[in-house]
């Protein structure tokens, strides 16, 4: 262990009560950060990554957590540039106050659960200001806020300072976090998923400019996440923790490329980049992404457009419209897999959603078998509605908390007249649970007793019960650990091959989209503004945009 440690975790051990249990959240970890280095901890959820930075800060509820052994030793350096040794397991609560926030800060997952929704952007980075710096006028604070969202690269800060967080995009939110953790100059940085939520662009600026700060600084960062592409580039040391433990911990070349512990090899072989899989061919020969000749198209979309009205005024009339999709031409071949990728806010989803009719077009031709969807009204929709499923991808806000599993998939049935007895309906439920690897019991029980991926895996279930033949998945694996989202994968691979599926993948994911599809469209600004097969988008993309995109993928150089 090296001598000029910042922070020194010694046989941590944190035990969270349970009802009449406790669970070992954090058992017997060790390690230490040196001034000035990334340390990146990874592991899936509920490894217990999250429960040990918030031992470290100790922002844990002090009625259901236990430290029965270990040490946090921390190097505080105090405002006269004095440096004490303290264990923030033993401090009281008044001085752990003092270096929360200042010596060491957090930035969290969500920022917009994080940022107070009725405080302005200035009044809460001048709060920690003044709270660890009485003495600083409302004045100076406001200065050195401005100066913060300056450092942070927020455009137009002297403007900023005085927006609600709702005013914000999702990157600039997630700057204006870091902004809040940077302004008292911590020492310290922990950093809980940060860049999860984000689009690729945006997470290598997030990724930059926490590199540019620490370089600026001299902090040491404490980087939690599940993503390996992010640990290849932020890491100068790996933790890998798995059920609480840190099973394996060294240099990030060695952890990479050298992995010691069988769970260390087993995530990085989940990760979309190295698994394999052989393509069905659904195209002819020939050039390559060119649908049959013979065969008709199961879907395509003709100068498919969706506006959204602007209106403004007593009266409300309307003065201009948000073009969400802009005139989009796309066809879908029996049995394709199409991947529609492109940056938050772009109108990958509304185009979805329009294709399902759950927007209603402004204008084109959404054409399935045949038949224009756009001109059936609601009587003469509901047939095709079987036809056409969606998996979302929050599955446990799609799930209806008060319904047993065997209720979510038996009630569309009923609906659309497959089955004749609720009995039949139930052996069709369990069919569509063994089609997605889940045990038959798994009926009788609710959505939160689930795992996040058997969670997604029951959204695909209730997708399936209805025999559909085109579904469309809006970033069904975004949230999920690369283990899980590998699972989903190659469950969605071998539902295609074996029932002909096809389907329209919406993800930012790149490495997802070159193990799964078969082609690929890029949406910007409601247009497509790159279309063709995996090879010639990924491999040699001709837009600049796509060019922007496929530079910002993170990725892990085995």
């Amino acid at each position: 262990m090296p001598d000029d440690f910042l922070l020194r975790v010694e046989n941590l051990q944190t035990h969270l009560r349970s009802g009449e249990g406790m669970v070992r959240a954090v058992d017997d970890v060790s390690f230490t950060i040196a001034r000035g280095e990334t340390f990146c901890l990874v592991g899936e959820s509920g490894s217990g990554k999250s429960v040990c930075a918030l031992s470290i800060i100790q922002l844990l509820p002090a009625d259901i957590t236990r430290h029965p052994g270990g040490r946090i030793l921390f190097q505080h350096r105090h405002n006269d540039g004095e440096v004490e040794q303290v264990d923030m397991l033993t401090l009281d609560e008044e001085r752990r106050r003092e270096i929360r926030g200042a010596r060491i800060a957090m930035i969290f997952q969500e920022p917009m659960t994080s940022l107070n929704p009725v405080m302005t952007i200035g009044e809460q980075i001048t709060e920690a200001l003044q709270l660890h710096w009485p003495e600083m006028s409302d004045e100076q604070a406001r200065t050195r806020a401005i100066e913060a969202l300056r450092e942070v690269q927020i455009p137009e800060p002297e403007q900023r300072v005085d927006e609600y967080p709702h005013r914000l995009s999702g990157g600039q939110r997630q700057r204006v976090m870091i902004a809040m953790a940077m302004a008292c100059e911590p020492d310290l940085l922990i950093a809980d998923e940060p860049t999860t939520a984000l689009d690729v662009t945006v997470q290598a600026e997030i990724l930059r400019l926490m590199k540019a700060l620490q370089a600026r600084t001299g902090m040491s960062i404490l980087f939690i996440t599940h993503d390996f592409g992010v640990v290849s580039q932020m890491a100068d040391h790996v933790g890998v923790m798995r059920l609480g433990k840190l099973v394996e911990c060294g240099p990030l070349e060695q952890v990479l490329h050298q992995p010691r512990h069988e769970y260390t090899r087993q995530l990085l072989d989940a990760l979309p980049e190295n698994l394999r899989r052989e393509r069905v061919a659904v195209h002819a020969a020939g050039e390559e992404g060119a649908p049959r000749q013979a065969d008709t198209p199961l879907l395509s979309l003709r100068g498919l457009k969706v506006h959204f009205p602007v209106r403004k005024g007593v009266l409300r009339h309307t003065v201009d419209h948000i073009r969400a999709v802009d005139g989009i031409d796309l066809e879908i071949a029996r049995g394709e897999i199409l991947s529609l990728v492109g940056e938050s806010g772009c109108g990958k989803t509304t185009l979805g959603r329009a294709i399902l009719r759950l927007e209603q077009p402004t204008a084109g031709e959404v054409c399935f078998e045949g038949t224009d969807l756009t001109r059936l009204d609601d009587r003469a929709m509901r047939p095709w509605r079987s036809k056409l499923q969606v998996i979302f991808q929050d599955p446990m806000s799609s799930l209806n908390p008060r319904l047993t599993i065997a209720t979510t998939l038996t009630e569309p049935m009923k609906v659309h007249g497959i089955g004749e007895s609720t009995e039949e309906r139930l052996a069709l439920a369990v069919q569509a649970l063994e089609n997605v690897e889940l045990e038959a019991e798994y009926l009788w029980r609710y959505p939160h007793e689930f795992s996040g991926g058997q969670r997604q895996r029951i959204g695909i279930a209730r997708a399936l019960a209805l025999n559909p033949r085109f579904i469309v998945c809006d970033e069904v694996t975004s949230a999920l650990d690369v283990s899980v989202q590998a699972g989903i994968l190659k469950l969605l691979l071998r539902l295609r091959d074996t029932r002909g599926l096809a389907l329209l993948f919406i993800t930012h994911n790149i490495a997802v989209v070159e193990y799964l599809s078969d082609r690929v469209a890029v949406m910007k600004e409601g247009r497509i503004v790159e279309y063709g097969s995996v090879d010639a988008v990924c491999g040699d993309p001709q837009e600049a945009y796509t060019r922007t995109l496929m530079a910002a993928v993170p990725r892990v150089s085995l």
